[in-house]
């Protein structure tokens, strides 16, 4: 598993603990963008087991990628530091990774806080790009939450992993769209189920709304015929 974080130490040890009572032989990674507070040296410290890697500037999404280098598991589980995978479903993507050799990308269901509620994505991620066809676990999908997809690492590499450009937000849908023009398969489990406590110390929401326009507008001009 690879877990980014930025100055929220709190919040990533309640994540770790929950790792670790729930997935005790997976190794995990720690991405440290830049904090500020401390983590990396908090981690270090009180989670001996986890292996930390410690950047030097915010690289936001593409964080990830440096744990994904310094990860060697075949198959990566992406957490936020307020995000963790619900008992079992780690196995379960396993298993369909190795029944379907094309399979790039597993987009989990979502449940959102104390009362497990459903994300909205929940449904467009289940509808997909159609039924699922022969030979694929779940339904094609082009679109996924980071901190809710489990990724196999060779297609994660052949596509480039997250685009630095993009910093924060959209980034999935370029890297679900690189995927898919690789020949790599992306599908929804709804058996696959992560937990997320969204954070209350966010980016402002104008800043995200800002950033969220001016990403789609990149995507579209990267990946246009």
């Amino acid at each position: 598993m690879v877990v980014a974080t930025r100055d929220r130490r709190d919040e990533l040890a309640r994540t770790l603990r929950r790792l670790a009572s729930a997935h005790r032989r997976a190794p995990v990674t720690v991405v440290d963008n830049a904090s500020t507070d401390g983590t990396a040296d908090f981690v270090r410290t009180v989670f001996p087991e986890v292996a930390v890697v410690e950047l030097t500037r915010n690289r936001a999404a593409a964080a990830r990628n440096a744990g994904v280098a310094a990860n060697p598991a075949p198959y990566i589980a992406f957490c936020d530091d307020d995000s963790w995978w619900a008992p079992g479903s780690l196995e379960r993507a396993a298993a369909a990774f190795d029944a379907h050799p094309r399979l790039g990308l597993i987009a989990a269901a979502t449940l959102v806080g104390e009362t497990e509620r459903p994300d909205p994505i929940n449904e467009e991620l289940a509808t997909g790009l159609g039924p699922a066809p022969p030979g694929l676990p779940g339904p094609r999908v082009l679109g996924f939450l980071a901190c809710a997809s489990i990724v196999r690492r060779e297609s994660f590499l052949e596509a480039g992993g997250f685009s630095g450009l993009l910093f924060f937000t959209h980034e999935e849908a370029l890297l679900a769209q690189d995927l898919a023009a690789l020949g790599w398969e992306a599908c929804h489990l709804p058996q696959v189920r992560a937990h997320h406590h969204p954070s209350a110390n966010r980016p402002p929401s104008a800043w995200r709304r800002r950033m969220e326009l001016r990403n789609r507008a990149l995507v579209c001009w990267l990946r246009r015929p």
